[in-house]
């Protein structure tokens, strides 16, 4: 690599495959921030970016990919605030634009002129229409979007910035009908031992249960945090068995296959055979859906995370269970990712990764595609 370039994994034209290349190397100007990058996270999500049919995304071609960032302030802006040139942070990757009242609250996910920013094709964020960080070095518009990690390793920091956000954000929004882990030691069984498990038998979690749809990069890590934040019942449900393996080993008290007969189980195994009091659903197909309604209780949360083209009806009467409050979370804020952030160092949350040469991008993308991976795809510099 000569000197004021960089390697960078770059989108250049919709339905292509991803591009290995040299691109300038960024400098900063005015609040900018300039992050060598340690490690950054392969989501299904750059599958969707890397498939969309032409005009399907607000975003202008080319552009460098990669949305979980993790590295170390290489340069600050004259004007930049935050962290200092040498510390190790992870990048917030919602941007929004930063003025309106839901940017001030740290919730650029949900800022008020996203539609405003799509107009000017200006990209959702980091990696998404902006250049991300599947190269050495990213240029961050704001040092208000770095989060720091301390010592926290890179390839663990990055995912948290998505799969793990998102996983949180989404149960943040159920928690409030859930109880919060009582003794103070995180792990979310209320018995203060740390091991992570109910010590009491049987279905344990003060009588709330949970039931997670899908437990990939994303739904490990919301077993983790449902153990870490509260004392509800982890039912994890997965169409692959060594799925099930990985919800275990994160803490989930019961696993499942997908069968016609789940939403029974789960009903059964929430305690009554009322139904669970929430689903995440980080499929969202018509199967998981389906099962969603079919084992929430009365009254009960149902966040829909996975874009997997299911659909509900929403109808009054229907077939949704009466009072069921629907939500589709996208991506967190930043103090929620403060948060994980601080989860993760406390050592209650850990990401499930498989660890990719920044050269070799195209074959871990590919690898991700297939199916074949286990928790969170990761690049690391070579």
């Amino acid at each position: 690599m000569s000197t004021g370039r960089m390697r960078a994994v770059r989108m250049t034209h919709w339905g292509g495959p991803p591009v290995l290349t040299e691109v300038a190397r960024p400098t900063t100007r005015a609040d900018e921030v300039l992050i060598r990058v340690e490690a950054a996270g392969v989501c299904r999500s750059d599958l969707h970016v890397l498939d969309a049919r032409p005009g399907a995304l607000p975003y202008r071609t080319p552009f460098t990919l990669g949305h979980e960032v993790a590295g170390r302030v290489a340069e600050r802006g004259p004007g930049a605030t935050g962290p200092a040139v040498g510390e190790r942070v992870v990048v917030y990757g919602p941007w929004g634009c930063g003025l309106c009242s839901r940017c001030a609250a740290g919730a650029e996910n949900y800022c008020d002129r996203r539609a405003e920013l799509d107009a000017v094709r200006t990209g959702t964020g980091v990696g998404l229409g902006r250049d991300g960080g599947m190269a050495d070095f990213l240029l961050v518009p704001s040092g208000r979007l770095l989060v720091p990690v301390g010592d926290l390793p890179a390839a663990q920091a990055a995912p948290l910035s998505d799969a793990g956000l998102t996983a949180y954000h989404a149960v943040a929004g159920i928690r409030p009908t859930l109880p919060l882990d009582g003794d103070g030691d995180g792990d979310g069984d209320g018995d203060g031992d740390g091991d992570g498990r109910d010590s009491g038998g049987g279905g344990g979690g003060g009588g709330a249960s949970v039931a997670v749809i899908g437990v990939g990069g994303l739904g490990h890590l919301a077993v983790q945090i449902l153990r870490a934040t509260t004392s509800a019942q982890v039912l994890a449900v997965d169409v692959r068995e060594e799925a099930l393996s990985l919800a275990d080993a994160c803490g989930a008290q019961f696993g499942t296959l997908l069968r016609p007969d789940t939403a029974e189980v789960l009903r059964r195994r929430a305690g009554g055979g009322v139904g669970v009091d929430a689903v995440l659903d980080f499929v969202g197909s018509h199967s998981s859906l389906e099962l969603a309604v079919g084992a929430l209780r009365s009254g009960g949360e149902l966040a829909v995370v996975g874009s997997g083209g299911g659909e509900l009806t929403v109808r009054k009467p229907g077939a949704l269970p009466p009072g069921v409050r629907i939500s589709l979370p996208f991506w967190g804020t930043r103090p929620e990712l403060e948060e994980v952030v601080a989860l993760a160092r406390k050592g209650v949350v850990r990401v499930e990764t498989e660890e990719f040469a920044l050269s070799s991008a195209p074959d871990a993308i590919d690898r991700l595609r297939s199916g074949h991976t286990r928790g969170r795809t990761v690049l690391v510099p070579d």
